[in-house]
């Protein structure tokens, strides 16, 4: 398992990092991420993009299924995902936790609840399923 710091690196020169995500906590059971609300990530209209959100949230879900991946898989791919948003953020930081609900030899689905740091509002919901990749 890598560490959240790994974890952050691992993205760092990807979405992940562009969007400024961090990893705080990484188990097989939880991976648990921050997001700086800040320009970058906000809407035209001013509050935070929504794909910023599902961004965070998918990107908590594969990082778990990563610790996760059974023996001879080599990867993932995200094949559904589902988000219900509930609120947004003008400012402060959004957090991710997400969990497994089926850690299987050819899927993985997990749950992610994206909520605002400094408000404890629920932000969004959002359930991710994987496709685990083996070598041909």
């Amino acid at each position: 398992m890598r560490t959240p710091d790994q974890l952050t690196q691992f993205g760092a020169a990807s979405l992940p990092g562009l969007l400024g995500i961090v990893i705080l906590q990484a188990s097989p059971e939880e991976i648990y991420a921050e997001l700086p609300v800040r320009p970058g990530v906000m809407a035209p209209n001013g509050y935070l993009h929504a794909g910023s959100i599902v961004s965070l949230a998918d990107t908590c879900a594969g990082y778990g299924c990563i610790a996760n991946l059974p023996a001879g898989a080599s990867g993932f791919t995200t094949i559904e995902l589902k988000s219900n948003h509930l609120g947004t953020a003008r400012d402060g930081v959004i957090e991710c936790k997400a969990r497994p609900v089926h850690l299987g030899r050819t899927t993985q689905v997990w749950d992610a609840v994206v909520t605002h740091r400094e408000t404890g509002k629920t932000l969004a919901l959002f359930r991710c399923t994987q496709m685990l990749l083996y070598p041909k």
